[in-house]
């Protein structure tokens, strides 16, 4: 028996010569490959969630999320330095596989009993809310010029639940990297003003807590920011907001299947910046299978919402697979970060403010109007 330590503390690995063995060889390899790439994106995650606490500790909230933090500063190290080659497999496999898999993990958080409090009224009307907004917030975009991948993304951000949705999305649709950064930071920042500015909307418009409360829930950006946005209102308001914003939030997963099925072609496409941040390898043209049309991790999170909705999920379960969702989620923002180009997000800021700033107002108009023709008091 050979002195070198054994790669696996039970099973000795296979003989070097074997097809077994190059096997093993080539996995071990590859496992390694990843290291340090990943390593790199997790010491970003750590540095932007400090500077969320740190947010947290001198202002009394979060303005900027571990998310966009971990965005801003993996796209920070990568203007000032340039990571060797080897690292960029690591940094890919966190924007990509690590993506898909907090993709999925989503899945455990949705309930249709949530979906059932609402009522069938409201829950109605704020589907329809939420259709019209993504096709009407997509044509603003195109309109002005987006591309139609950052489109979708500005789209689906602003109408489902922000940059859970856009990442949640990019993979499906095989956006790359510079997309997916530019949608997250221009929507984060438009989304704490429209936090500051929608109470002062109250008097203007003669809302009750009620209403408010819905409008809120179908407009702002973001879960923390809904709370942010009602607290200061009443609790009628902070209520019917959160309950409001959590149906949104639901529509995620029926959202991301049709896309799934929809922009199958899209995801053919080859005309990205940075295709290797993207869904995977893309199918052959022709008629694809059913396992390129809907992605193994949409299978994945429609199986765990099934299971969260009959109970099958163990309850202490549910915490912790919601903290690896959200650390996976950050670490793979990291990663687009530090693959991005600064210099695409800077010549795509201007059209995006524009067509955030234009999809949120549209977004405002048909939530109010849903209110009014419900006749929600």
């Amino acid at each position: 028996m050979s002195d070198l330590p054994l790669p696996h503390p039970i099973l000795p690995a296979p003989k070097t010569g074997t097809a077994l063995g190059r096997v093993w060889g080539r996995s071990r390899a590859a496992g390694g490959a990843l290291v340090p790439g990943v390593l790199l994106a997790v010491a970003v995650t750590v540095a932007a969630s400090a500077l969320q606490a740190v947010e947290a500790r001198l202002f009394g909230r979060a303005w900027l999320e571990a998310l966009v933090l971990a965005i801003l500063i993996g796209t920070a190290v990568r203007s000032v330095w340039t990571p060797p080659r080897l690292w960029f497999r690591g940094i890919n496999f966190s924007a990509k596989t690590l993506l898909e898999v907090a993709v999925m993990l989503l899945g455990a958080s949705v309930s249709a009993h949530t979906i059932m409090e609402i009522g069938p009224e409201l829950l109605l009307g704020i589907v329809a809310v939420v259709a019209v907004a993504i096709a009407s917030s997509y044509g603003i975009g195109r309109v002005l010029g987006l591309p139609k991948r950052m489109a979708l993304l500005v789209a689906c951000g602003n109408s489902i639940c922000g940059n859970s949705a856009i990442a949640a999305v990019a993979p499906v649709i095989g956006a790359d990297s510079d997309d997916v950064v530019a949608s997250i930071a221009f929507t984060a920042v438009l989304g704490v003003v429209v936090v500051l500015v929608l109470p002062l909307l109250i008097p203007v418009l003669g809302l009750s807590h009620l209403q408010y409360g819905v409008l809120a829930g179908l407009t702002v950006y973001a879960v923390p920011q809904v709370l942010a946005a009602t607290m200061p209102v009443g609790h009628v308001a902070l209520q019917i907001g959160t309950l409001t914003k959590l149906v949104r939030v639901l529509m995620l997963g029926p959202v991301v299947l049709v896309l799934s099925l929809l922009t199958s072609r899209m995801r053919e496409e080859t005309d990205e910046a940075m295709p290797h941040v993207t869904a995977g390898d893309r199918p052959k043209p022709g008629r694809p299978p059913l396992h390129r049309l809907v992605p193994w991790f949409i299978i994945g999170f429609v199986a765990l919402a099934a299971l969260r909705s009959f109970a099958l999920i163990p309850t202490p379960v549910l915490a912790p697979v919601a903290t690896a969702t959200d650390w996976l989620t950050v670490v793979s923002m990291a990663a687009l970060g530090l693959g991005v180009d600064i210099r695409v997000v800077a010549g795509a800021g201007a059209r995006v403010t524009a067509a955030v700033t234009g999809s949120l107002l549209l977004i405002g108009t048909i939530g109010y109007a849903m209110i009014r023709l419900a006749g929600i008091a």
